[in-house]
């Protein structure tokens, strides 16, 4: 069988990343970025611009990540219309990303005649045990928590048996910090507990998400705002931004901002980042390695070292000079593990649709029968 060319797309909450893995080994990167306001026009730009610099190029398969997909346990699936239409039936789940992410479905159904592959996030958490995803509400409901960011947790799992031997298998949590942002707990390599649940909108504070809020807080708003205003406050107008009173979504923003509104909401975010860790800590007896992923993750010193600080008791020890330089060991001799793990979703999308097409083999153009 003759290699492939595969397209990878990844749609984010604020940027639009690709990747072309051609079949001599080579990979061209793509990324679109600062897509805030006006969220869907920004998207379908992105999207146009990227099938332009792709030019006459043909993928054989094209790779989606979908943040949602429900109660499938498969990585990845054909996007037949079947498929298409059961993923728009989730929108209300993830409606900053799964609107978007059809978007570019349909673009480049368009544009390539090749078969579509839908990547899940939600996926990687199928082991989550009962009592992580569980809610405490009656179970006629049907509704649970299910994890996001799974693709990038995938991929750092796979690293991190080379960085850390045998202490990978043990106690890691994954903090994934970018415009969205969650934490994962691994055991054995595997999600055990996530701090994401039913819907893209829980867990810690992020750019325009608010994160695990008071239901009776949903509830007064409801009084006060109708369905559409409430959906957009909700995903649009809470976390980062509300904090720092509207000057900005953005952590690196709030991080060069004098503002006291900016530093208020950098020292916020940090504070429920700790929460998470030591939460995880006291559900499992310990924490054996802690990761930092995604943008604010990799790049915000700051903020990492507000994590960090407080977790001596955990064992946790920042060591300022590698802070200071991004270095994938972050800890000082006498701590446990620290490091930077970078995001790479489009790798792993890249892996799960070469493993979906070992299972179903298609015609490559110039391949003969």
């Amino acid at each position: 069988m003759a290699e492939l060319t595969l397209l990878t797309i990844n749609c984010g909450s604020s940027s639009l990343k690709a990747s072309l893995f051609q079949a001599g080994g080579e990979r061209m990167r793509f990324h679109y970025k600062h897509i805030d306001s006006n969220h869907a026009q920004n998207y379908a730009n992105a999207f146009k611009a990227l099938l332009q610099d792709l030019g006459d190029i043909q993928p054989d398969i094209i790779g989606h990540r979908f943040v949602h997909g429900g109660e499938v346990t498969e990585a990845a699936r054909l996007l037949d219309k079947a498929e298409r239409a059961r993923l728009e039936s989730l929108i209300p789940l993830a409606p900053l990303h799964l609107t978007n992410n059809l978007l570019g479905v349909d673009l480049c159904i368009k544009q390539f005649t090749c078969p579509q592959i839908a990547c899940f996030d939600t996926s990687f958490h199928n082991t989550l045990p009962e009592i992580a995803y569980r809610l405490p509400i009656p179970q006629s409901l049907k509704i649970r928590r299910f994890g996001f960011h799974g693709i990038n947790y995938a991929h750092v799992a796979q690293q991190l048996p080379l960085l850390l031997g045998k202490a990978a298998l043990g106690r890691v949590v994954i903090a994934h910090l970018g415009h969205g942002a969650s934490l994962c707990l691994l055991e054995n390599l595997v999600s055990v507990d996530t701090s994401m649940g039913y819907s893209t909108a829980g867990g810690i504070p992020m750019g325009t998400r608010s994160g695990d809020i008071d239901p009776g807080v949903i509830l007064e708003l409801f009084n006060r705002f109708d369905s559409a205003q409430l959906v957009a406050l909700v995903y649009h107008q809470m976390g980062l931004i509300a904090l720092s009173d509207g000057e900005s979504s953005e952590m690196q923003a709030l991080i060069e901002s004098d503002s006291e509104n900016a530093k208020f909401a950098v020292a916020y975010f940090a504070r429920q980042v700790r929460a998470a860790i030591g939460g995880y800590a006291a559900k499992v007896g310990g924490i054996d390695a802690l990761v930092f992923t995604g943008g604010i993750g990799e790049h915000a010193r700051l903020v990492r070292a507000l994590i960090c600080e407080p977790l001596a008791f955990l064992g946790f020890h920042l060591n300022a000079d590698a802070n200071a330089l991004d270095l994938t060991f972050l800890n000082t001799l006498t701590s446990k593990p620290i490091l930077i793990v970078p995001a790479d979703e489009e790798a792993e999308i890249e892996r799960l649709i070469r493993r979906w097409s070992l299972t179903n083999p298609i015609k490559i153009k110039g391949e003969h029968s």
